[in-house]
This record gives C-alpha cells, sequence and structure tokens, in this order.
C-alpha cells in the first residue's frame, strides 16, 4: 500500500518546487507563470526511516557483512508516498476557469491533499491570485465546497428516485448523510468538519468527495524566517501549518548528507522540513510501519493503525493473509539494545503473536502462513 498525496494551492506559490526537492530532482517545470504545470507530475518518494538501517546492521551482525559476492542485506527497501504535483488553482475552478475541471479531478484520486499557501516575499514571483495565507485556503476550499456540492446535487435525485423502489436500510441512511453533508457544505464548512462514523464513510466512498479528504497546510515561507518559524505551532484558518521554506528544501535535496547537516545547523534547523511533511501525512491518514529484516531484504512496509497481524501480513502478499498461523514478533526498541535478532531470540525476546494480536509501529516481524 502506498499514500497517495496531491499537492495543491494556487499559482506559483511554490508546489512544483515543493515537489522537486521531494524527488531530489527537477521532475517538474519549475517556472514563473500561471499553469506552468498542467498535467500532475507523480513521483516516488521513501519514507524517511532510519531504523531500516539499524536493522542492515543488525543483519550483518548475524550473518556477516557478505555471502560471496552479495552485499548483506542484499535489499534495503523503505515504505513510499506517491506524490501528485497538481495544476495551479484558480477562483472559479468549480465552473471550469483555468484548468478547473482537470484539477478538480486529478484531486479526487488522492487520498490526502496538501495545500501549499504562499509567505515568502519575492515580488519577482507572479502572484497569480495569492493574497496572504489565509485568503488563499479560503479560495481553495471554496473551490472544494463548490464542487462537491455539484455533486451532490446530481447525487441526491438519483438516491431518492431509488428509495421509491427500494427498502434498503443502508440506502436509506446513506442519503441521510449526504443532506447532512449538503447543509455543512452550505455553511461553508469542509465535510471533513462533520464528526462522521467510520460506517458513514463507508457509505459515502463512492462519491469521493474532495472535502471530505485530509489536508495538511505547507506554509511555504521566506528563509529568513524559517529558524524562527519552523519550530513553532502555526496555525492558519483554525489549521495547524508545516512552515517549509521550499527554495531551501530543494537546494537541501542537492547536498551530500554532510553538506546537508552543515547547512541546516546553519540555517538553525534540525531536519529537512520534506521529513516533517511525509511523517504528517502518515499521521493524517493513521498510517504506521511494521520492519523485516533478513540476509536479503531490509524492509518496511505501511499498515494502518489498529491492523491485527493477518492483515498486516497482507500487505506483504495476500496468501500471508489468508493462510495466517503466528508470528514472531519483536519491537525496534527492544531489539536496538542487543543489535542482534539471533541474541533476542536467544534471550526469549521474540514474541509468539496470534490472530488477534494488534500491529505496533516498529514491530520486527517474521510471518507463519500455511496455504
Amino acid at each position: 500500500m502506498s499514500l497517495s498525496i496531491g499537492i495543491v494551492g494556487l499559482p506559483n506559490v511554490g508546489k512544483s518546487t515543493l515537489f522537486n526537492a521531494l524527488l531530489r530532482r527537477q521532475a517538474a517545470l519549475a517556472a514563473n507563470y500561471p499553469f506552468a504545470t498542467i498535467e500532475p507530475n507523480i513521483g516516488i518518494v521513501d519514507v524517511p526511516d532510519p531504523r531500516l538501517y539499524d536493522l542492515a546492521q543488525y543483519v550483518r551482525n548475524d550473518y556477516g557483512a557478505k555471502s560471496g559476492d552479495r552485499e548483506i542485506p542484499e535489499k534495503i527497501i523503505a515504505a513510499v508516498v506517491k506524490f501528485y504535483d497538481i495544476a495551479g488553482l484558480v477562483k472559479g475552478a468549480s465552473k471550469g476557469e483555468g484548468l478547473g475541471n482537470e484539477f478538480l479531478g486529478h484531486i479526487r484520486e488522492v487520498d490526502a491533499v496538501v495545500q501549499v499557501v504562499r509567505d515568502f516575499s519575492d515580488e519577482n514571483v507572479v502572484r497569480a491570485g495569492a493574497v496572504n495565507p489565509e485568503e488563499d485556503i479560503q479560495t481553495i476550499n471554496t473551490e472544494l465546497i463548490l464542487a462537491d456540492l455539484q455533486s451532490l446535487e446530481k447525487k441526491v435525485p438519483t438516491l431518492e428516485k431509488e428509495l421509491k423502489t427500494s427498502r434498503d436500510p443502508k440506502l436509506r441512511h446513506k442519503l441521510e448523510v449526504i443532506r447532512k453533508i449538503r447543509e455543512t457544505l452550505d455553511r461553508g464548512d469542509l465535510a471533513s468538519s462533520l464528526n462522521l462514523e467510520k460506517e458513514e464513510i463507508k457509505l459515502l466512498k463512492d462519491l469521493n468527495l474532495l472535502t471530505m479528504k485530509p489536508m495538511i497546510v505547507v506554509l511555504n515561507t521566506d528563509e529568513s524566517k524559517l529558524s524562527t518559524l519552523n519550530t513553532q505551532n502555526i496555525y492558519i484558518s483554525g489549521k495547524e501549518a508545516l512552515v517549509i521554506c521550499a527554495k531551501i528544501e530543494a537546494e537541501l535535496a542537492d547536498f551530500s548528507e554532510s553538506e546537508r547537516a552543515s547547512y541546516m545547523k546553519e540555517l538553525g534547523i534540525s531536519e529537512p522540513g520534506l521529513n516533517r511533511l511525509i511523517r504528517k501525512s502518515y499521521e493524517l491518514l493513521d498510517l504506521e510501519s511494521f520492519l523485516t529484516m533478513g540476509p536479503k531484504e531490509v524492509r518496511a512496509w505501511t499498515f494502518t493503525k489498529g491492523d491485527k497481524a493477518p492483515r498486516a501480513a497482507g500487505k506483504i502478499h495476500t496468501d500471508f493473509e489468508r493462510g495466517f498461523i503466528s508470528a514472531e514478533v519483536i519491537n525496534y526498541e527492544d531489539l536496538r539494545p542487543l543489535g542482534s535478532l539471533k541474541k533476542a531470540k536467544e534471550k526469549g525476546l521474540v514474541r509468539l503473536e496470534g490472530k488477534n494480536y494488534t500491529m505496533k509501529d516498529g514491530d520486527v516481524v517474521e510471518f507463519h502462513f500455511s496455504v
């Protein structure tokens, strides 16, 4: 499972610059004019996870540095996030202004949305509608609300017609939830502001509502503001915002590890903003990682918080879930002091868990199955 995130915002707020930094290469056209991005650029980005490199060393501690001419482990594979760099949004997008229909269609495909808003002062970059962070967020939200209202206006009559010939209670409940959402949107609030039950959210899945998607606000700021802002909790329009300088992130992406560390120290920041963005994206969707290790590969796998062991096993292969027997588990934090999975087993620290075990972030697992 890979998380997909759409990077959105008004034209020229730094979306493509941020996207390029994420990919550590110039994958998108970062140009100083509106709609430099037309088709969504797509990039697969590793989730930063230093635990993987520790596990790789633990495998070497157990099996040696090489097997013949092969390195041990042969591969280190991180969990990934799929980022979409989507064309700039303008007022009237819900009515087809700018690249409205294409823009809104691309957003419907992603799991979560990153709203990039402008807080940098370079007047050489055309503003193209951007006024201030609060108004920019409101412009984006308004267009998403209007687009969802259009979708619901088409859906309600269809459901009402179906209910005349159907007694399905789920259908009636779905219509009730949709009416509740429509009232919320009419007030100018996002559908995500409603505290819907999980079952209600499932009923709405086919609608793929834009305003139901989890959202993160990224305040694209000046370098001069970075060290004072990035350690604070910034709130814009009632939402917590990550403070990032896309220009600095693009520069950091081109540096070696030592150069990056030195530059960040000079700037007064502890880590790249992109790492914070990816972690926040995971938190937003209740995602965590379990880990597998061996001479062939060390790997991180994404699962949803609260998943039982068989469901997590299915992330590796459907056969693992279908024929699940048990799981040998030790958490990374318990393994770290030993630096060896073999030693952990000798000390009896590796537990045997069954079907009802709830997975935890950082669990190092070996699944047993039979099909």
